[in-house]
């Protein structure tokens, strides 16, 4: 089990590394995380729910991704009410002293699908959740320690070193741990370092010395493995940019209550894009591309939208200068019609309001949740795209509709786009991982700029590649003899 001394110290990109490890070293390896807090979330190809980061793991592994690897995912609608998806399915929206009290029933949940998961594989890596010193969480938790000795599981504590006081996080996790859980921890990693590795060396005697374990390796910082991330951190610490003059700009919206990001990861490894998240309105100014991502939380968005500005520059960047696209990516579809209704409350206590008016259709939120994944062809160019759907939003036109797409093993269509193509929206998370798709809407938007079209080339961003490039820089910064040793293995 991979631990941390806090969110975001790198768990999950461990977890990824050792998955692809394992596999390489002949183990049918399998990932796992009791519940996860997240808003970019993924659905399995049997209609489940699960969060994206064990998604990855799963591909890491080369198994196909099943809801047991996240058993509970909380995706936060407000800062004190969250959506329970339990083994894949939408249980209800609950605070957190509900949550706490149906603990039993989760914990259930969990170790249901854990066993399972137990019966199939021969080595099974565990994420925790954001540290197990988190006393105020500790009678309730079912994610870090309570995890760990329900699977007997050896835990390795990972500690971020860029965030500076790594040794005290790593000394004063261990401190606050009960002697029943401190024996569950056998060594530490220490992540994201910079500079020569020489000069932690009396760091690293004392950590060992002063908790009589040791430490499996020290991981540098990377910024050349493109693996995607699932939290919205990664949204602070600003985007890579194109060098090229001409390169395409992009804004997406940053929306309070963003999910799903992930959806643009593939636009900022094309060479001519520069990919920018935007809060402010005097941003939008000069983009090719706006782009109103996916929310947890339409109704309240769109109302921050509104109040910030951004609708009104929004509009004015769209009536001004007719060569800039709007995309709407699902909760931002939905944003693009005339009116979005949420009667049962579902995400919001506000049971109307009114859309942007740029599209000829309405949505209501309903209890039912559509789950799907989907192989669609794109209409205007016959290409071929593969997504997935995640709402509540039932979407009807009001009149005659353009769609953007037709969803083959459905047979529906999806979306709507103005009668020029230049406003349009979709319910299809990762739409532009389709690299063939993706290149053609960006050349088109090349061409609407007097620049000449890319060249069509085979998809240059591989996750296979970045998966072994991942397993290399692992394997070579920790004691995997040692980390084997603690397992038990003879490998």
């Amino acid at each position: 089990m991979i631990q941390g001394t806090g969110s975001s110290v790198g768990k999950s990109v461990i977890v990824t590394a050792l998955c692809r490890i394992f596999l390489q070293d002949g183990f049918k390896v399998c990932p796992f995380k009791a519940q996860n807090m997240s808003l970019n979330s993924f659905v399995t190809k049997d209609g489940g729910e699960m969060g994206r980061a064990q998604v990855v793991q799963a591909q890491a592994a080369r198994i196909e991704p099943h809801v047991d690897m996240n058993p509970i995912l909380i995706k936060p609608v407000s800062d004190v009410n969250a959506q329970v998806i339990m083994q894949g399915k939408p249980v209800t929206n609950m605070r957190p002293k509900a949550y706490y009290s149906n603990r039993k029933k989760l914990l259930k949940g969990v170790v249901d699908s854990f066993s399972r998961i137990k019966k199939t594989h021969e080595l099974i890596v565990i994420e925790g959740a954001g540290s197990p010193a988190e006393i105020n969480l500790r009678k309730n938790d079912i994610v870090n320690m309570h995890m760990a000795h329900i699977a007997r599981s050896p835990v390795i504590v990972v500690g971020d070193i860029d965030k500076g006081g790594v040794f005290a996080s790593l000394v004063g996790t261990l401190e606050l741990l009960s002697k029943r859980d401190k024996k569950m921890i056998k060594g530490f990693i220490i992540n994201k370092f910079r500079g020569d590795k020489s000069l932690l060396e009396d760091g690293l005697r004392f950590l060992e010395k002063k908790t009589k374990r040791p430490v499996l390796g020290v991981v540098p910082y990377f910024k050349d493995i493109k693996i995607p991330e699932e939290d919205g951190v990664a949204l602070e610490r600003g985007k890579i940019e194109a060098k090229n003059r001409k390169a395409i700009n992009i804004a997406v919206i940053k929306l309070p209550h963003i999910s799903n990001f992930t959806d643009f990861d593939s636009l900022e490894t094309e060479p001519d894009v520069k990919l920018s998240y935007i809060d402010e309105a005097k941003n939008l100014n000069n983009q090719d591309v706006i782009i109103i991502p996916g929310t947890k939380n339409t109704i309240a968005d769109l109302a921050w939208l509104k109040k910030s500005g951004l609708e009104r520059q929004i509009l004015s960047v769209i009536n001004s200068r007719p060569q800039t696209i709007l995309i709407g990516i699902c909760g931002g579809y939905q944003m693009l019609g005339q009116t979005i209704y949420d009667r049962l409350k579902i995400e919001s206590a506000s049971q109307k309001i009114k859309g942007l008016g740029l599209l000829p259709v309405k949505t209501s939120l309903e209890s039912k949740k559509m789950l799907l994944q989907a192989r669609a062809i794109h209409i205007s160019s016959g290409l071929e795209v593969n997504g997935y759907q995640i709402h509540h939003g039932r979407t009807i036109a009001l009149s005659r509709l353009n769609p953007m797409f037709r969803i083959k093993n459905k047979e529906c269509f999806d979306g709507a786009q103005n009668n020029d193509g230049r406003i349009w929206g979709t319910y299809l998370h990762g739409v532009f991982d389709s690299y063939a798709f993706r290149r053609d809407f960006l050349n088109r938007v090349r061409m609407s700029k007097g620049i000449r079209p890319l060249a069509v080339k085979n998809d240059g961003c591989s996750l296979e590649n970045e998966f072994n490039k991942l397993a290399d820089l692992v394997r070579k910064n920790i004691d995997m003899k040692l980390l084997y040793k603690i397992l038990g293995s003879k490998k």
